[in-house]
């Protein structure tokens, strides 16, 4: 299910895309991976039914969105969320993060709580031990290769994405974002996200210490938690030592285990279980 309506924002810096699915009840604001974009909170706009409203925004560097040569940290991506929601008219909303949106979400719900009516977490938002973000480098590894490669067509792109870890089982949702990932250059088709970039945002997240940050987390806090990890139960974002560490500065969390979820398909399946979670969780 693709937004009914997609439009840009200018923050003043940058232009950002935003979709929306419309819905009567509270306005959420989603905010997705790494090397992500818009398109892959499909499944939980359906879910949502047109109970509340959906706005999914690609971040700087990402989607649709203006593309900077620098300018990517959890500072930048704030600010530019600050912007849209200033630039929609919103005084706050509730922000929903995957991955790196949810260390996103985390750092304005801590920053900006006047903004924030409430905070889901998707598989992130922990601090994590150097260890195991070595074991989550190594998961993610397969979509950040991908960047920069030009394949000589959209199929042979989407043949790739259909071999990758994150693409199993393929369905519609999951060719939807992979196209709207593509752009046409010389030679063929690539991603739209630049490598740099991305290294220089994954650089800029090792300086953060999310641990600083709950305590000043005051809003409602739901953390939907895929427990299969990524490519193996060990590449968890959300381990259980550091869900305690979360949950005791964050003691107005819940937590929803997603037992037959792992990172990716967390956003890029159906899933009943993640979708009550999230409507009790807006309606409570």
């Amino acid at each position: 299910m693709e937004p009914t309506r997609a439009f840009s924002v200018q923050t003043g810096e940058v232009a950002i895309q935003v979709g929306e699915w419309p819905g009567t009840g509270q306005s959420i604001l989603a905010l997705h991976g790494l090397t992500a974009n818009l398109r892959c909170y499909e499944y939980i706009a359906a879910g949502l039914g047109g109970h509340h409203r959906l706005l999914a925004m690609d971040l700087r560097g990402r989607g649709l969105s203006d593309k900077p040569a620098t300018g990517y940290s959890l500072e930048h991506h704030c600010r530019d969320i600050k912007a849209v929601l200033d630039g929609l008219g919103l005084p706050k909303a509730v922000v929903m993060g995957h991955s790196l949106g949810a260390y996103i979400g985390l750092a304005f719900a801590a920053w900006y709580p006047d903004k924030t009516a409430g905070l889901i977490l998707l598989d992130g938002g922990a601090e994590l031990s150097p260890p195991q973000w070595v074991k989550v480098a190594a998961g993610i590894q397969a979509s950040v290769d991908r960047l920069g490669k030009v394949l000589p067509s959209l199929e042979a792109y989407l043949d790739m994405a259909r071999r990758s870890p994150y693409g199993k089982p393929w369905n519609q949702v999951i060719e939807d974002y992979f196209r709207y990932d593509a752009e046409a250059v010389p030679g063929g088709v690539r991603s739209r996200v630049n490598s740099q970039n991305v290294a220089e945002e994954r650089a800029n997240l090792a300086k953060v210490s999310p641990s600083q940050l709950h305590p000043l987390v005051k809003c409602p806090v739901l953390i939907l938690r895929a427990v299969k990890g990524m490519l193996g139960a060990d590449e968890l974002l959300l381990p259980g030592d550091a869900l305690a560490n979360m949950l005791k500065a964050m003691a107005q969390a819940r937590v929803v285990d997603l037992p037959d979820s792992d990172h990716f398909s967390l956003v890029f399946q159906p899933n009943p279980a993640r979708d009550r979670a999230i409507l009790d969780f807006l309606t409570g």
